[in-house]
């Protein structure tokens, strides 16, 4: 137990005294170390938490004095300040000045008497510290043996249960994605709205550090679980005390192993999974019923499946949630990078971040099916995903900054060219810096990412470039934009720009005098889109989710 004032007070061998009434509150206050001096202002010497002695050698006895003195004490962080008495020192009781402002100040005023030496009273709080360390270190002890037995139980519930019961602590272990694995007792099943988002903060730096807030009153902390990889995270909910805080390590340590057991124990079925990916993509025209049974036995129900393919380059270790998954396949090459390389059948040989990734993957897609692929540059990871799933939010989270292709949404049957076609947008992703999706009007897209700005730009200006000399050119090219997106809507693109559709038609016939072009021709209405589309920059070359707008009359 910590040591307080009042526990000094209460040895009858060092015979200490309040000078004044000292509330409790004041009493309670803990002791952390034992100082003397004599100096006129002390308070820049103290670090908090002492008890002060002094003789009063240099003390002042104006009651202004006295408060200046007190006042620099007490906001130097001291507990409590101590006055010696006796034959040849200055005082031998408590003067009026210096009792009336520290009981002012509510710092609490000890007198020391005669024959009691101040390196009684610093043995006395040096004993009691050391021996509030040993019982700290005892308890400590206590609490991670039996964590340490409990270990050898079957599961993370025992450690979580162990644990709250020796320090009083909840505690409650969480997936990278947020989903309850085990918790301590029932009060920690279901976790206030502020640790929820703890938890996605620090699942979000994987294992680059932990996060604490305070919600309600009670404090929240989470620590990454995982040895290479985060494999979960412990949420304690509540304010350890120093024992507790010293095994906190030990926890972690703990709970981070029954995970990576957990995570070789699930090996088997990765391999049976990736098995199954390669078996359904070995067939070249597959029945459907055939490929829905197949996709269902792994658990993926969804009507309509897509095709993702990952390329293992960038940062392949940040944020991941497994850790060494090893590659399985089946007969034979799949779709897409499946057709350039082959899928080992053992993890000899196999790229370390790339079967890392695919674990991490194969965790984060319900009912998904992943495997890892030899290709040329290097390895990739192929899926297999439900439609409905939120692939970029994923792709964000467990494979961030590595170049991705996103199939169209197909058939079970047709998984094989959604698949072709993700791989065939690796190269776009390298180029735009984020995951590439298919869709239709995929040809503008691909144009506006691939090439060179500059070369772009030059297009642009070619095509626009009578506008800018002109007077209202800002303007006239607003309402040329504007009209282009709204398919040619006159009605739509004054109510957009806010004025008469007359005007919008006297603009886009000086436009059209002034480039040479007609608004009637399909190509020249290509070409003045995509010009406005490369004036607007990245960000407004594609439309809402990354997909360009297609142009009017294409």
């Amino acid at each position: 137990m910590p040591l307080r004032l009042s526990d000094l007070l209460a040895r009858p061998d060092l015979r200490l005294s309040a000078a004044y009434d000292v509330p409790p509150p004041l009493l309670a206050r803990t002791i952390e170390a034992a100082t003397v001096s004599d100096l006129p202002a002390p308070g820049k010497w103290l670090q908090g938490g002492e008890l002060l002695m002094t003789i009063g050698l240099l003390l002042p006895e104006d009651p202004a004095a006295c408060r200046a003195y007190v006042r620099d004490v007490a906001e130097g962080g001291a507990a409590c300040l101590a006055l010696g008495l006796g034959q040849g020192l200055p005082y031998q009781e408590a003067p009026e000045p210096l009792t009336a402002a520290a009981e002012e100040a509510g710092l609490p005023l000890l007198t020391v008497p005669d024959g009691v030496p101040f390196i009684a009273v610093t043995k006395a709080v040096f004993e009691a510290r050391a021996e509030e360390q040993r019982e700290r270190l005892q308890r400590a002890f206590a609490t991670q043996r039996r964590l340490t037995a409990a270990a050898t139980g079957d599961g993370l519930r025992p450690m979580l249960a162990e644990w709250t019961a020796a320090t009083g602590v909840g505690a409650a272990v969480f997936d990278p994605l947020g989903w309850l694995l085990a918790a301590a007792d029932r009060a920690q099943l279901t976790p206030p709205a502020a640790a929820r988002d703890l938890i996605e903060r620090v699942a979000a730096r994987g294992l680059r550090g932990s996060a604490s807030s305070t919600a309600a009153g009670q404090q929240l902390e989470v620590q990454p679980l995982g040895a290479r990889r985060l494999r979960g995270l412990l949420l304690l909910t509540g304010r350890p005390d120093d024992a507790a805080r010293s095994v906190v390590p030990g926890l972690v340590s703990l709970l981070s192993l029954e995970l990576e057991r957990r995570h070789l124990r699930d090996e088997p079925e990765r391999r049976r999974r990736s098995a199954l990916l390669s078996e359904l993509l070995a067939e070249e025209d597959p029945a459907p019923g055939r490929a829905r049974d197949m996709l269902r036995s792994a658990g993926l129900t969804a009507e309509r499946v897509r095709g993702v393919v990952v390329a293992a380059e960038g940062d392949a270790g940040a944020g991941g949630a497994d850790g060494a998954g090893g590659r399985t396949a089946g007969a034979g090459a799949g779709a897409g990078a499946a057709e350039e390389g082959t899928a080992d059948d053992t993890a000899d040989g196999a790229d370390g971040p790339a079967q890392e990734m695919a674990a991490d993957l194969a965790l984060a897609m319900p009912g998904g099916l992943v495997r890892v692929v030899d290709g040329a540059p290097g390895a990739v990871i192929e899926a297999v995903v439900g439609e409905d799933l939120d692939i970029r939010d994923v792709l964000a989270r467990f494979a961030p900054r590595c170049p991705a292709g996103i199939g169209p949404a197909t058939a079970p049957e047709a998984v094989r060219v959604s698949l072709r076609q993700a791989t065939g947008l690796l190269a776009v992703s390298r180029s735009s810096g984020e995951p590439a999706e298919a869709r239709q009007s995929q040809a503008s897209r691909l144009l506006l990412d691939l090439g060179d700005r500059r070369t772009l730009q030059g297009y642009a200006d070619t095509v626009l470039g009578p506008l800018d000399l002109a007077d209202n050119g800002e303007e006239l090219t607003a309402t040329l934009a504007a009209w282009l997106e709204t398919g040619g809507a006159w009605d739509a693109t004054s109510r957009r720009l806010g004025v008469h559709r007359h005007t919008v038609r006297n603009r886009l016939d000086k436009a059209m005098d002034l480039t040479g072009r007609r608004l009637d021709d399909p190509d020249d209405r290509f070409d003045l889109w995509l010009a406005t589309r490369i004036r607007r920059g990245d960000a407004s070359a594609t439309g809402a989710g990354g997909r360009p707008t297609p142009p009017p009359g294409r």
